[in-house]
C-alpha cells in the first residue's frame, strides 16, 4: 500500500492578505474559501490548506485543529526556472531571508509570507540521495 500527500496546511488569520498574496506568488485564483475561515488552492494533486486557526479550533464538521506561530511549507521548482524564481520575489517585493545550496546540490529559497510561515522554493534534487 502507497500514500502520497494530499494536502498541505498552513495557518494565518489575516486570509485577504494569505489569498492575496498566494494568488500571486502561484499565478492562481483559490479553488474555495470561507470569508474568515479558510482559503484553498490547487497545486496540481496537492491541495494548499489555508485556515484560520481560531476558526478550525471551533469545528465541528471535522476535529479541531489549528496552530499558532509559523510554520513551514515548500514547493518545488524545476532547476531551470530557480532564478526566475528569485527574480520574481524580488518584483512582488518579497524580501529572501535565506538563499542554501545543501550537499545534494538542490538550491532553496526562503521568504515569509504575511503571517509569519517559512516559505521555500526548492528544486528537486535537494532531497535526491535519501
Amino acid at each position: 500500500m502507497r500514500l502520497r500527500v494530499a494536502e498541505v496546511c498552513i495557518y494565518g488569520r489575516d486570509l485577504k492578505r494569505m489569498r492575496e498574496f498566494y494568488s500571486s506568488l502561484l499565478n492562481t485564483s483559490p479553488v474555495a474559501e470561507e470569508e474568515g475561515r479558510h482559503v484553498f488552492f490547487r497545486l496540481g494533486d496537492v491541495m494548499l490548506l489555508i485556515f484560520n486557526p481560531d476558526k478550525t479550533r471551533e469545528s465541528e464538521d471535522v476535529p479541531p485543529h489549528g496552530c499558532y506561530g509559523p510554520s513551514h511549507v515548500a514547493f518545488y521548482t524545476s532547476e531551470r526556472e530557480y532564478g526566475a524564481w528569485r527574480e520574481r520575489l524580488k518584483e512582488m517585493g518579497v524580501e529572501i531571508e535565506m538563499e542554501r545550496t545543501w550537499p545534494s546540490g538542490g538550491r532553496s529559497l526562503y521568504f515569509r509570507d504575511p503571517e509569519g510561515n517559512s516559505v521555500e522554493i526548492t528544486t528537486p534534487s535537494t532531497w535526491s540521495g535519501l
